[in-house]
């Protein structure tokens, strides 16, 4: 997609329970006082068409979908999140911070779920344009603790039924999640930084702005 940004796109990835969805609004804020207009999304949503498929997604009550009907709903609601608020943001120039994105896909669904990698991979590349990361953190954080912890902000937050269907899968599926997440981080160092989620929130965040002005820094710019 080289010719098209202007702006910087930031992703920020994880099992269940790393903390993402803080550390996320964090780094807004943090962006916000360098003097940078900021656009905070989501994957899946982020649009009105894309937050309908999270319901679907994202239901405890929908056990039944199949992988393949899964890696295809992303997917949808993907394409419709890129086309409608991503590539307009950073067209507009601004630093894009969005909780998960097309790596999500590789580690749940090819991992996780062990679909073919190479058929993932090609769905990855047509949802998004071909538009990379050009900063991706990964929350590192065990299984289990991430677990327990998604776990208890659901009840907490009356969302177990709505948004508890990943948290239902067994350590095992959320193991090969985070072994995905290590290998992409391995087979792109560069662009992927693997940081320890489970210490204190300034820490983590700490970290994350250290890799952040690395990249702001390099004054990486599209035209």
């Amino acid at each position: 997609m080289r010719g098209v940004k202007k702006g910087i796109f930031i992703t920020i990835e994880g099992i269940e329970g790393c903390g993402k969805s803080t550390q996320s609004r964090i780094l807004k804020k943090y962006l916000e006082k360098k003097g940078m207009d900021v656009l905070l999304t989501r994957e899946p949503g982020g649009t009105k068409i894309g937050n309908q498929i999270r319901k679907v997604l994202l239901d405890k009550r929908n056990k039944k979908i199949v992988s393949c009907a899964e890696l295809f709903l992303y997917a949808a609601s993907r394409v419709q999140h890129v086309e409608e608020v991503i590539l307009p943001g950073l067209r507009e120039g601004k630093a894009v911070v969005c909780d998960r994105f097309s790596d999500a896909t590789t580690a749940y669904q090819g991992y996780g779920r062990g679909l073919n990698r190479e058929v993932v991979s090609v769905v990855n590349n047509f949802s998004t344009k071909g538009l990379i990361p050009d900063l991706t953190i990964v929350l590192d954080l065990p299984q289990k603790i991430g677990l327990k912890r998604a776990r208890t902000r659901n009840r907490e937050k009356g969302l177990s039924k709505k948004e508890g269907r990943f948290e239902e899968e067994s350590l095992l599926f959320h193991k090969r999640v985070r072994q995905g997440y290590l290998r992409i981080w391995k087979s792109d160092p560069k662009r992927v930084k693997v940081i320890d989620a489970n210490q204190d929130i300034k820490k983590v965040n700490s970290q994350i702005c250290e890799e952040v002005d690395k990249l702001i820094q390099k004054g990486i710019k599209y035209g």
